[in-house]
């Protein structure tokens, strides 16, 4: 099974809205097949894993992440290709909370006499989905906050320069992840300081879509966003267009989308709807103090990446990576679970889960 996680990793960041999928085949003791999903569309882990075989599967085993589908998608069931293979025994990692498998692929093949092992592994194959989980189950997408930060807990010095507060490797890494998620939000605070390029870097990297929550349309023509919006798929989320620029916007490519809330600001929760409607199943936010805040405030995130650089920056008016109005006591404190920790060359990266809270649903930004 570890093989077959090893195998899911490879397809980080190509395989959205589907799930990463490793399967293993055993026989005798020695593996004679295996393969994971690449692409969506493209063939699933198990006909990959039997396509592979070097022998006959009859009688084998097949270790696979998660629960085989049963059901005619964009491909055929896996279940019929175990079945029509003659595996023996199935060993499943995780079960598939998708209403359209459910158990029904597990259900499907004991009824055909094959045995089956399910939670094996099971933690280490649901980690590698949590993106797809949450996704299928909410419909809406999985939000990681991200941010680098110095010893002293600073974004930036007290004139505002952020570049460069990681080093190299570390931003290797944050690109990677920009690989890895579907998309990319900051604030229009972030454009109009840094004027970013918002894209990855990496050769043969999936470009994750461009989100500016830009309440008032204050986005410069001249930006960098609006200068590659032809190159880049982009997103902009505002309320109201009083200098109005929405056409002219529109003309350079990007997708407007007017969300207002009561406040006449961009409303973080109809933002995260309306992308799930679309089919994103996943954002990462790279956005400054007051965004990071009100993603936490309405409890909309599900995990936090931090880059700690091991330098100082002083000053009691620098920016920090959580802003807003903060909290009022102890008590109200968004909890982090640490979920992984690595060293990148001096800096760390601590990789945490959000705990969840029932909270504000209203909040803005």
């Amino acid at each position: 099974m570890k093989r077959a996680i090893t195998l899911a990793k490879k397809a980080l960041g190509y395989t959205s809205p589907n799930p990463l999928v490793g399967a293993v085949i055993v026989k005798d003791n020695k593996i004679i097949g295996e393969g994971y999903h690449h692409k969506a569309g493209e063939p699933h882990a198990e006909r990959m894993a039997l396509a592979d075989c070097k022998e006959s599967p009859k009688g084998a085993t097949i270790y696979v992440t998660l629960e085989p589908c049963c059901h005619q998608g964009r491909t055929p069931p896996c279940t019929d290709a175990i079945i029509e293979a003659g595996i023996q025994h199935v060993v499943i990692g995780s079960s598939d909370p998708n209403p359209f498998v459910m158990g029904k692929g597990i259900k499907t093949l004991r009824e055909r006499g094959i045995t089956v092992t399910s939670h094996f592994l099971q933690k280490e194959c649901d980690e590698i989905n949590q993106v797809f989980f949450h996704y299928i189950t909410t419909k809406m997408p999985y939000v990681a906050l991200k941010y680098a930060m110095t010893a002293d807990g600073k974004i930036a010095t007290v004139t505002g320069a952020s570049r460069w507060i990681s080093n190299e490797a570390s931003r290797q890494h944050a690109h990677k992840l920009r690989h890895q998620y579907s998309s990319i939000l900051v604030g229009i605070e972030t454009v109009l300081q840094d004027d970013p390029l918002l894209n990855c870097r990496l050769e043969h990297a999936v470009q994750p879509i461009r989100i500016i929550c830009d309440s008032h349309l204050r986005i410069p023509l001249e930006s960098q966003i609006c200068k590659t919006a032809k190159v880049y798929e982009t997103i902009i989320a505002y309320a109201n267009d009083t200098m109005g620029k929405k056409g002219v916007l529109e003309s350079l490519g990007l997708t407007l989308w007017q969300l207002p809330d009561e406040n006449n600001k961009v409303s973080l929760p109809n933002l995260l709807k309306k992308l799930g409607e679309n089919g994103v199943d996943s954002v990462l936010v790279e956005g400054g103090g007051s965004i990071h805040f009100s993603f936490l405030q309405s409890h909309l995130a599900q995990k936090l990446y931090i880059y700690f650089a091991p330098k100082i920056f002083g000053g009691k008016d620098a920016k920090t990576p959580v802003g807003g109005r903060g909290i009022i006591h102890p008590d109200d404190a968004f909890g982090l679970k640490l979920l992984h920790s690595q060293v990148l060359n001096g800096d760390i990266l601590l990789e945490y889960e959000i705990e969840s809270k029932q909270g504000n649903k209203k909040a803005i930004f």
